[in-house]
């Protein structure tokens, strides 16, 4: 079974470059297969008794141009692979932001690492890729 609109969900860690590496290879085994990365990033919350305590704009600004250069990197990485696609950046919570990137664009599979960027927030709240899985009307691949 080939996918005509493939989405990879890259964060930069290792495999979400696994991933990416392979709806790459997705993508050349069909010719009319088009791919489009999704970079989601958040700002930093820090949650302090019954709120939410102001973050310095530095470290807002920081977190996104980290995001501009992942995006940048997974541009990088089509190029090199000789694969036409396109590369975005959605501020948002990951796994919600996914799905219904996937929603709107009727694509027909979701390429995710198995482990991502995630840290502690990862081991509360559950993975990325889980609650992708959970949550998809599509076929998902994680990547290991």
């Amino acid at each position: 079974m080939l996918f005509n609109k493939i989405v990879a969900a890259y964060d930069g860690s290792k495999a979400a470059t696994k991933a990416l590496n392979k709806a790459i290879e997705l993508v050349k085994l069909s010719p009319d297969a088009t791919l489009e990365v999704v970079h989601v990033f958040d700002f930093p919350r820090f949650y302090v008794a019954e709120g939410y305590a102001p973050v310095p704009a530095s470290i807002n600004q920081d977190f996104y141009e980290l995001a501009e250069k992942t995006v940048e990197e997974a541009k990088g990485r089509l190029q090199a692979a000789g694969v036409n696609g396109t590369v975005q950046l959605i501020q948002g919570s990951p796994a919600e932001v996914i799905l219904d990137h996937v929603k709107k664009n009727n694509n027909d599979i979701i390429v995710i690492g198995s482990r991502g960027l995630g840290g502690i927030r990862e081991f509360v709240l559950g993975s990325v890729s889980h609650n992708v899985v959970q949550h998809a009307k599509v076929p998902v691949l994680v990547v290991k």
